[in-house]
């Protein structure tokens, strides 16, 4: 019986092509959309997550505080940042017991100059630690050691870009190029070229020059602060506790029970929101997309109806050679149902391709999620059943001699 009504519901539908097609198009537009929205989120938070892991490994960002106030009002918190400085890195490292290594960071922002070429850049002053932390690694030369920072060595590192558009395609180990800093111009010898990265959350370290931390404070801004720590946990494991012990220390050290004068930013943190911000855009816009199934199934009801209407003789006659009532239901079910598991496969097409297309434009990996297929084909399916339902009862509701009757 189940086998005759979808036989009888394919002819029927094959004999109405055009009004099948735009019955179904808006199965598939919703089925496409939830697929390509879900691969989109996927992906795109997957590449989100990968850059910020490229940033380091266990990475612990540690600043002071911004100026805060109100009532237009701002409060001075400069004494918390003259705070941040070398020792207070040492007792980082000494009294966090998870907490393998604190990295200071001088940043200045001055032109880089060689012979006719001069670029506004960004130069970090830190130490040899701080390429291994992130993930950086060394194209041409060596990076900062730990001699050059005991040492006070007027020595440079270069970011990809800069070495590019300071050089060109010249060999630069071994060059002197000068940096301008307030006026004042100071000579460093080249001693790395870093490799290409690009751009990330902490900026484009394609374009930035890297000197000893000592360098920084003593020679070129006189000042006994960082800017901040960068500290790296022994595992990701031991993350979480570095963190709770560094928050725990800096608030005795600092003498700051409600932590105004610090912020601390970890890796899992980033990506905790990350992944909370795209999963609800990603639910939000899928939500969205599904609104669209819901307009398909009415409009598969709407035109069931019409079939209906335009079948009445055919339904009376059937009743009129031994149909039951079931017989006539399931006729129409099958045909509700066909509609929107057809539309429901071509709309699973229509969403990989989609989602190929989108992750090419957006070069982000290309993931399609087996449950974001299961679960739209399913619900299509059962718009399908729940759409076609009322047009397949009242069909099978009809009185055979009213049906036989009508014209």
């Amino acid at each position: 019986m189940i086998g005759q009504g979808l036989q009888i519901a394919l002819e029927s539908l094959w004999a109405n092509k055009m009004r099948s097609f735009l019955s179904m198009l808006g199965i598939v537009i919703g089925v496409g959309a939830v697929i390509a929205i879900v691969s989109v989120g996927t992906g795109s938070t997957q590449q989100v997550t990968s850059r910020i892991a490229d940033l380091g490994s266990n990475m612990i960002t540690i600043n002071p505080s911004m100026p805060r106030g109100q009532w237009g009002q701002i409060r001075d918190v400069s004494h918390s940042r003259q705070k941040f400085t070398l020792e207070l890195a040492e007792y980082l490292e000494l009294f966090c017991p998870s907490v393998r290594s604190v990295i200071p960071v001088k940043q200045i922002t001055g032109r880089l100059i060689s012979d006719e070429v001069n670029i506004n850049a960004t130069v970090i002053g830190t130490r040899v630690d701080y390429a291994e932390v992130n993930n950086y690694e060394i194209a041409q030369g060596v990076f900062i050691s730990a001699e050059d920072d005991r040492e006070r060595r007027p020595v440079i590192v270069l970011g990809y870009q800069l070495a590019v558009d300071l050089f060109n395609n010249d060999y630069p180990i071994g060059k002197v190029i000068k940096f301008n800093y307030n006026g004042r111009i100071f000579s460093f010898t080249v001693t790395g070229v870093m490799k290409e990265k690009g751009g990330s959350m902490a900026g484009n370290l394609d374009e930035r020059a890297y000197i000893p931390v000592s360098v920084a404070m003593d020679r070129l801004t006189t000042h006994k602060y960082v800017d901040s720590f960068i500290a790296q946990a022994y595992s990701s494991e031991r993350a979480i506790s570095a963190v709770k012990e560094i928050e725990y220390f800096l608030i005795k050290y600092l003498e700051d029970e409600n932590r105004e004068q610090f912020r601390i930013i970890s890796q899992d943190e980033i990506l905790d929101t990350v992944s909370s911000v795209t999963n609800t855009m990603s639910m939000m816009l899928g939500g969205i997309a599904a609104i669209s199934l819901l307009v398909g199934g009415i409009g598969i009801m709407n035109i069931m109806l019409v079939s209906v209407t335009e079948r009445t003789r055919e339904i009376g006659i059937r009743k009129a050679l031994g149909a039951k009532n079931k017989n006539i239901l399931i006729q129409f079910l099958m045909e509700s149902l066909s509609l929107s598991s057809l539309g429901g496969l071509v709309g699973i097409g229509f969403g990989w391709v989609a989602a190929y297309f989108l992750s090419q434009y957006g070069n982000w990996p290309f993931l399609i999620s087996s449950i974001s297929i299961i679960l739209a084909f399913g619900f299509a399916l059962f718009i399908g059943i729940f759409f076609g339902l009322y047009p397949a009862m009242k069909a099978a509701k009809m009185n055979p001699v009213d049906a036989l009757r009508y014209e």
